[in-house]
Formats: C-alpha cells, structure tokens, sequence
C-alpha cells in the first residue's frame, strides 16, 4: 500500500490518509442531499434514483483518480452544472431529462479523447504559474462564500447586496457553525490531528439541542439504495442547434470548473513539480471524463473534481488511498442514508472556512508589485467568489493577462496556447457558454 500510493513519500501516514479521506466525504457530502433534491424536481425522475446515481458515480470518478493519478482528489456532480441541468434545460427550455443526459454523455465522451491526447493538460501548463497561484487563492475565497451561505451566516436579506446575519436565536445555524469554527481553529492550532473533521463532528453533535441537527423519531440508520435511471438517453436532436448550445455549455463550464479545482488543490497539497505542474494531470483529467460517463449512464448531471478536497488535504491527505477512503464512504451512505442525513450543511461551513484560510496563503508568492502579473492575478482572485463561479474567474484572469502583458510590452511571455484561451473564452463569454 504504501510503496502503491507512495505515503511515505510524500511526507504522510495511513492515518492520515484516512482521516483525510473522511474529512473530503463530510465537507463535500451535501451534494448527495442537494443534487438528489435538485434533479427530483424534473418530470420523470425521483430522489432515490438520483441519490443512487449521484453517489455510484461519485464512488467510480474519485476511485479512478486514486489508481491512476493518485491525488487526494474526489469528485461528484457539479453544483452549478446540476442546476442549469435543472433550471435552464429541463426548465426554461422545456427539454427532457434524457435530452440534458445526452449532452453529458456525449461531452464525456470527448472529454475522455481530449485526455487522451493531452489536450487538456496542456491547458493547465499553458497557466502563467501566478495565475496558477491566483485560482488557490480565488477557489479558497468561493469555498468560505458557500461554507458561509450554507450556514446562513452571510445573506443578501438585509437590504444590502450581502451582509452578515445576526449572531442571535433567531438564527441558529448561525451560532452552530460559529461555535464549530471556533472548535476548528482551537484543536488546529493544539495540532489535533484530524481537527477538521472533528470540528465537523462537533458542529452536529452541538446542532442537535439547537434544533439545526434533526434526529427523527424511529430513527433507524439502515436503508437500501433505490434503482438508479439506466441508459435513459435521447440521440434524435443530438445535431440540433440547440443540443449543441447545452452540450457546449456544459463542456466549457466542467473543463475549467476541473482544472481550476485540480491546480487549487494540488498547490495547497504542494503536490506540484518545480514548474508549478500537476503530476499525471492527465490521469486526473481522465477521472471526470469517467466519472461523467457514468453519470450520465446511471442519470446524474456531470462529474467534476470538488473543490471541498482541499478540507482533506488540509487534513493531511496527499495520496490516493484518502480518495480510497472518500470513495468507500459514498458507497456506504447508499446503505446509511438516514445516518448520513443527520449532518446539517452548516456542520460543513467550520472546515470549508478554516480551509479558506489555508488557500489564502498562496496569496504571499503573488508578486503584485510586477503589475501585468498582479491585474490579472487580482481579477482572477475577485471574479470567483464575486461572481460565484471558478470558470469564470479563469475566464476572465486569462483574458486579462493577456491584456496586462500586451500592454505592458511583454507579449512574448505569453506562450501561445495562451493566447488561444482567452480567445475562446472572450467567445465564451459572448455568447454564455460558461
């Protein structure tokens, strides 16, 4: 096992490892409640087939990014793609459920030949290393943004475009996952091991006289999995103009959702070589190509890697065997749902705050004083949470590099797949693609 996963190597410890594994399965395990709920609104399908499909496809991507990439990396359908999944095809544009699986099936599919040939690793090479270390910072920002909205703690309820909600009894939530925060930040600077996932612990545990964590009446932990949506597939409008402007949002979105996630994590984990790249990129690119496929097969939206990975990074992890771990706790909660129910999204927001912090620190080995790296960097940083989506602080941090360097007399750094990035994203952009 460790001469497999390399632990030793890399400065870890089965334990670690474990701990490391759990913590990604909690912080990230909201979206088998969400994606469920989300896409059991559409005509045709329910929760449990989703809930099945949601966490077999989960199991699949992040198991194949254990044995082949080997990072700490988990995956699962997307927030943000299973909503426009939801609200744009199947809602605003009246398409089927098996209209909106074909597109992911099929951009999948094409994920899996852009892998294969590199396509996609040479995208995240081509990334300036600052604008490597800009998305670590934008990505720690977007996660503390959804940890504090998970948990009520930040609104837009209070007459301004967001604010903070009262630290009263009218909003519980709000005092359990401070008080989880708190724990966190303690046991983290004691050097617990595994602080944040005992903060997550403690944080349900703390909700359940508060009323934020609901235990039912005959509570019983067990329960069998529902039967998934297999092969439910439309090909008929697949040359349609409109299947392509759904096929290609999604493909744009995941792409950079993926790679921003990937580069994020990595760099938090210092598992990047000397020139800022991630080892066997290609093999974690595959894994959500994968992932999405089965998806798709079993009727979920598209896989992608969770930027809530960097809790368990944080927590130790720096192999495959924690993403081992994750994966065998998505195929347990298909037994366990109930069990798994009991953890409220505000017991996340302590870890995907304190990890916040820990990304922040990228933000040091940012050289602002050089200006054609700093704008860019800066506009990367900002767009991600401000706009609340990972692509489109890429999409507008690439554009902006070029820009900063043209102008600043310095187009010669720009290598050329660079150029042909923020020529498609401008595109994107243009016409809503991400």
């Amino acid at each position: 096992m460790d001469h497999f996963f390399k632990i030793k190597e890399r400065g870890s410890t089965v334990s670690r490892e474990i701990i490391g594994g759990i913590t990604t399965f909690l912080a990230m395990s909201y979206i088998l409640a969400l994606n469920p709920g989300m896409l059991g609104e559409i005509k045709g399908m329910a929760f449990g087939g989703v809930f099945t499909a949601t966490a077999v496809s989960a199991a699949v991507a992040t198991l194949v990014m254990a044995f082949l990439a080997n990072m700490p990396v988990a995956l699962a359908s997307g927030m943000g793609l299973n909503a426009f999944f939801t609200f744009t095809v199947c809602g605003q544009m009246g398409c089927s459920y098996q209209f909106a699986l074909t597109a992911v099936l099929i951009e999948g599919l094409l994920f899996v030949v852009l892998s294969f040939f590199g396509v996609r690793e040479a995208i995240i090479k081509s990334i300036p290393t600052t604008m490597k270390k800009a998305v670590t910072v934008g990505i720690g920002l977007f996660i503390v943004l959804i940890g504090l909205n998970n948990a009520g703690i930040v609104s837009s309820s209070n007459g301004t475009i967001i604010s903070f909600n009262p630290f009263d009894m009218n909003h519980l939530s709000v005092i359990v996952a401070i008080a989880g925060l708190i724990i966190t930040i303690v046991l983290y600077i004691l050097k617990v091991p595994g602080a944040i996932l005992i903060g997550i612990a403690a944080t349900t545990v703390i909700g359940i006289p508060f009323g934020v964590t609901s235990v039912p009446k005959n509570f019983s932990p067990v329960s069998m999995p529902a039967a998934p949506f297999l092969f439910k597939f439309d090909f008929a409008n697949v040359l349609s103009l409109k299947f392509f402007g759904v096929f290609f949002t999604f493909l744009f979105t995941d792409i950079f959702d993926t790679i921003g996630t990937l580069m994020g994590v990595a760099e938090q984990g210092k598992l990047v070589d000397e020139n800022g790249n991630i080892p066997k990129a290609k093999e974690a690119l595959l894994a959500d190509s994968i992932g999405t496929i089965t998806g798709a097969c079993l009727g979920t939206s598209t896989v992608t890697s969770f930027v809530e990975s960097s809790s368990g990074v944080a927590a130790g992890a720096r192999t495959g065997l924690a993403s081992v771990v994750t994966a065998a706790f998505f195929l347990l909660a298909l037994f366990f749902t109930p069990l798994f129910d009991l953890v409220p999204s505000c017991a996340t927001t302590p870890a995907l705050v304190f990890v916040g912090f820990l990304m922040m620190q990228s933000v040091t080995s940012i050289d602002f004083s050089e200006i054609t790296d700093g704008i860019p960097a800066f506009i990367t940083i900002i767009v991600m949470p401000f706009g609340y989506s990972i692509s489109k602080g890429i999409a507008f941090g690439m554009i902006a590099y070029v820009i900063s360097k043209v102008a600043g007399g310095k187009a010669k750094e720009i290598p050329v797949v660079t150029w042909i990035l923020a020529v498609v994203f401008v595109f994107a952009l243009a016409f809503k693609a991400i």
